[in-house]
């Protein structure tokens, strides 16, 4: 099949079109055309053409944005099979066939019926074919080939980020870059001029300009100056067909701001100022502001104030507010009007971030004068001193003088003073005061003990102008005297031990003083003169505000006196000195050997073996329980007439009552011991009595006279084969109480009968390790060993 076209538009397509026929009208037979080979059909070999490079043989070209009444005209199809007589049949498939392409099915002629737009799609892809109309047979295979749309500039530049917004800094280099705007064309970049791009600028000049092809925009002047200008709009075109009068054109706007460099010192409006500051201006107060102005803006600006000479640099002192930017001037040290009159400052401003950059154009500083002016107040009376500290003995007589406080009236006029005391607590009526001399007085009698210091306020005023008031804070301090006598320090809990010795301290007593150090430091400690010689206790001073009591005879007892009382006198060294007499008690107590107390109660006799009085309780109860169950045993006993004898031919059961709960059968045998005792009488067996035995015993052949000289020992070892082979004993090991004494014990005898004769060379401190039971038996040999040491 030969594709043709007409729609061959320029030299290159009209080329494309010429070899297109051509190629067609001299290869005869059918064909298929495609990007890179020419395949022939019927078995013909394979030919590899090199295809020259931009050179499509099976596409067709259609003009988009085609506006005409008709539709345009795209190429033909043509088979050489087709004799013209009709008999072949074209059809059209693929993209936009039958709907944007149509086609004749007899002369193979293709139209466009829609108006195309290439940036919408750029190409169609179809399929074509020649079959028999007769038989609808391919005459050929089905060919592809392509429909392009041919591009026209119908596509304006854009920006597509405008507006920009943009900085640089001032005073920058001329050729600094500032930004690079980019316009896009839909137009076809690789048809023409449609799509290349020309950019220039409509507004901003001679201050920026813009590179042609790059679209990048830089400063165009020396030093721009943001004080002088801060705020730029720049308007930059981009323009199609590379600018060329025709082509379609677009805009955006760049608005271009200066920032801000450190390029202008501070500068005070003034090279003078002056100052007017009232002398009652109060210490560490904001007495007048003072500011340089810098057109600079942000950190730029900022500044710092000092004070760099003048005789007022030690008065006032200056600081920056960092908001306001200003100087703010305070006062250091009060002002008096009197004294000087005015002061005479040198103030600097200096920036903080400096810009080396532009230090040419410096320095970044500025220094004023400021002249302040002091003015002249009337003043409240100023006291000599700012606070007072009086002295005064407790129990001094009402109207004692206390101290006296002096004010002056500091102006010039020099007017006269009134005092008074500022009444804001009950303590203020304790004194008085002079309203002309500011004598203060005692108005009640004081006690140092109760409140040793006191705090008033005195006022004072001028006659001639009363509202003016000043105020000093007055101390009182109470001072000592002897008026109090020492005291025992705290009620002494005093023990004595039954075994004490001579000379041993029994307690510590110490005493105390409301009086301060220097009227009762020293204490001095005695025994009551006024008594006899005490036999039992002595006292001794220790010369530290402390004594001893010590025993002064061994052994003390409870029973003869179990509390002693000692009198004790205390003086202090003040003067005059002062005493007191106090009675102390002692308590007899029976302690431990290592001087613990054990007990202090009379009645604790009876626990002297280490038995509380409720355990002595308890044993009782026991032994009178224990009697009352003897006493009803016995009883229990003589009420039986009979013995119970059984025979071997009774097999009655045999019912014995013992009138108490017994553990079971087994506790029917009656444990006879007597046989043990008489080893002649335990010749015959006895049997249970509450079960007849099945098989008899085995006898026993025992001589009477091998039982009479038996020995006990042998005789139970005997009695215990036999109830080993005994069938009739109980299959459970029994109890058997025997009540027999063996061979002597190798400890021998304890008795002290024997060890009377024996002085005891012994050491009975073991006495003490063997329990509370042992303690008054511990007690008596230990009193003993003692005396006889002694």
């Amino acid at each position: 099949m030969r594709i043709t076209s007409t729609s061959c538009i320029c030299p290159v397509l009209v080329c494309l079109c010429f070899v297109q026929r051509c190629y067609g009208a001299a290869h005869h037979g059918s064909i298929k055309v495609t990007r890179n080979q020419t395949k022939h059909i019927e078995g013909e070999t394979e030919v590899h053409h090199r295809p020259k490079r931009g050179w499509v043989w099976n596409q067709f070209f259609v003009l988009e944005e085609h506006m005409g009444p008709d539709p345009q005209y795209v190429g033909k199809l043509h088979s050489n099979s087709d004799k013209g007589d009709g008999s072949v049949k074209y059809i059209l498939t693929g993209e936009g066939a039958g709907t944007i392409f149509i086609i004749d099915d007899t002369t193979g002629d293709i139209h466009s019926t829609k108006s195309l737009d290439r940036e919408q799609k750029t190409h169609y892809v179809l399929h074509a074919q020649a079959i028999d109309r007769r038989t609808n047979k391919p005459l050929e295979p089905e060919s592809e080939f392509i429909i392009k749309v041919q591009d026209i500039n119908d596509n304006a530049p854009k920006f597509t980020d405008g507006p920009y917004i943009v900085t640089v800094p001032e005073m920058s280099e001329m050729g600094t870059s500032v930004l690079q705007v980019t316009a896009t064309d839909a137009d076809d970049p690789t048809y023409g001029n449609s799509a290349r791009v020309v950019y220039s600028i409509l507004q901003g000049q001679p201050y920026f300009s813009v590179d042609p092809k790059t679209g990048v925009i830089r400063t165009a002047l020396h030093n721009m100056d943001r004080e002088a200008r801060e705020h730029y709009s720049v308007v930059i075109q981009a323009k199609d067909m590379a600018g060329q009068v025709g082509g379609l054109s677009g805009s955006t706007t760049v608005n271009i701001t200066l920032t801000d460099v450190n390029d202008n010192p501070p500068r005070f409006p003034q090279k003078h100022y002056q100052l007017y500051v009232p002398e009652s201006a109060q210490v560490g107060s904001a007495v007048g502001k003072i500011k340089a102005n810098d057109a600079d803006t942000g950190s730029n600006a900022d500044m710092k104030y000092t004070i760099i000479n003048g005789d007022g640099a030690g008065v006032f002192s200056i600081s920056t507010d960092k908001e306001t930017r200003e100087g703010i001037l305070s006062l250091k040290k009060p002002l008096n009007y009197e004294k000087k009159k005015s002061y005479t400052l040198n103030i600097e401003g200096a920036n903080t971030h400096l810009d080396f950059r532009f230090s040419h154009l410096g320095p970044f500083k500025d220094v004023t004068m400021l002249k302040i002016i002091v003015g002249d107040v009337d003043e409240p009376p100023l006291f000599t001193m700012p606070s007072y500290i009086m002295e005064v003995y407790e129990n001094a007589k009402i109207g004692t003088a206390v101290g006296t406080v002096t004010a002056q009236d500091p102006d010039t006029a020099n007017s006269l003073v009134r005092y008074f005391i500022d009444y804001n607590t009950e303590e203020d009526r304790y004194f008085t005061i002079d309203a002309n001399t500011g004598t203060i007085k005692t108005a009640k009698i004081f006690d140092r003990e109760e409140t040793p210091w006191y705090n008033i306020t005195v006022a004072a005023s001028e006659i001639d102008n009363p509202g003016l008031v000043s105020h000093v804070p007055v101390g009182v301090r109470i001072l000592d005297v002897n008026d109090n006598p020492p005291e025992l320090t705290r009620e002494h809990d005093i023990v004595v031990c039954e075994n004490a010795k001579p000379g041993q301290v029994i307690q510590t007593i110490t005493a105390t003083d409301k009086d301060n150090s220097a009227n009762g430091a020293r204490f001095h400690f005695s025994l009551d003169e006024g008594l006899s010689l005490n036999p039992n206790f002595t006292l001794r001073d220790n010369e530290d505000n402390t004594a001893s009591i010590l025993t002064r005879r061994r052994r003390y007892s409870r029973a003869t006196q179990d509390i002693y009382y000692l009198p004790v006198l205390i003086s202090d060294g003040g003067v005059p000195p002062l005493s007191s007499s106090s009675t102390l008690t002692v308590r007899v107590c029976a302690c431990e050997r290592d001087g613990r107390v054990r007990t202090c109660h009379a009645e604790a006799f009876l626990s002297s073996a280490g038995l509380s009085t409720g355990a002595l309780i308890a044993i009782l109860l026991c032994i009178v329980i224990l009697l009352a169950i003897v006493v009803l045993f016995i009883t229990l006993r003589r009420s039986k007439k009979e013995p119970l004898i059984i025979s071997e031919e009774d097999v009655r059961e045999n019912v014995v009552t013992y009138d108490d709960e017994g553990g079971g059968e087994e506790d029917t045998e009656a444990f006879d011991i007597t046989a043990l005792r008489n080893p002649s009488a335990a010749e015959e067996l006895k049997y249970r009595r509450d079960v007849r035995p099945e098989v008899k015993p085995v006898p026993k052949h025992h001589p009477s006279s091998s039982l009479d000289s038996i020995d006990v020992q042998e005789f139970i070892k005997q009695r215990l084969a036999e109830a080993d082979l005994d069938p009739s004993v109980p299959p459970y090991d029994s109890l058997q109480t025997y009540a027999y004494e063996g061979h002597r014990s190798e400890a021998g005898s304890i008795s002290s009968l024997d060890s009377v004769t024996t002085h005891s060379d012994q050491d009975y401190n073991y006495l003490g390790d063997w329990g509370p039971e042992f303690k008054k038996l511990a007690e008596l040999y230990g009193e003993i060993e003692s005396e006889r040491t002694t």
